[in-house]
C-alpha cells in the first residue's frame, strides 16, 4: 500500500512537468549561417602591385563562429574584373557568395557583343539567385 501511494504521488508531481514540454524544430539549410556576420574590419590596402588585384579581408564561418581572414593579393587575369566574395541575406540567414572573375567589357567587344551574359549585373547570371558555396567552381552556376 505504501509503494502504490508513493508511486501515485510521483505521477501527480510529474504530470505538470509533462504539460510544459516544448518542441523545437531547427531546420538546417546547408550553406546558410543563422548569425549575421560582424561589420568588416578596416584594412589599409598596401601599395599597388603590378599584375595583382587586392582581395579585401572578410569574415569566414569556421567551427560555429566567424573568423577574420585578412586581405591578400591575387594574380590578375587578363580581360577580367575581380568580384570579391560577400555575405548576403538568404533563406532566413546569411550565405557566403564566392568571389569570382567577371569578363570585362573589353572581352565583350572582342566577341562582337553577341554574348549578353557579360552584361548582367546579378550574381553568376541567374537573375538574382545566388550560387551555393563551391558550386561556381564546379561550373554549375
Amino acid at each position: 500500500m505504501r509503494l502504490s501511494t508513493a508511486l501515485a504521488a510521483c505521477v501527480l508531481l510529474a504530470a505538470p512537468l509533462c504539460s510544459t514540454a516544448q518542441v523545437s524544430i531547427n531546420i538546417n539549410v546547408p550553406g546558410v549561417v543563422m548569425a549575421a556576420p560582424p561589420p568588416p574590419r578596416y584594412e589599409v590596402m598596401p601599395p599597388q602591385r603590378s599584375g595583382y588585384v587586392w582581395v579585401p579581408g572578410n569574415w569566414q564561418w569556421q567551427h560555429n563562429a566567424y573568423d577574420w581572414r585578412q586581405g591578400y593579393w591575387e594574380p590578375a587575369r587578363p580581360d577580367h574584373i575581380y568580384a570579391p566574395g560577400r555575405w548576403v541575406r538568404a533563406d532566413g540567414g546569411w550565405r557566403w557568395v564566392e568571389p569570382n572573375w567577371k569578363a570585362s567589357k573589353r572581352k565583350k567587344d572582342k566577341h562582337h557583343g553577341h554574348d549578353d551574359h557579360y552584361d548582367r549585373d546579378d550574381d553568376h547570371g541567374h537573375g538574382g539567385h545566388h550560387c551555393p558555396p563551391g558550386q561556381a567552381k564546379k561550373g554549375r552556376c
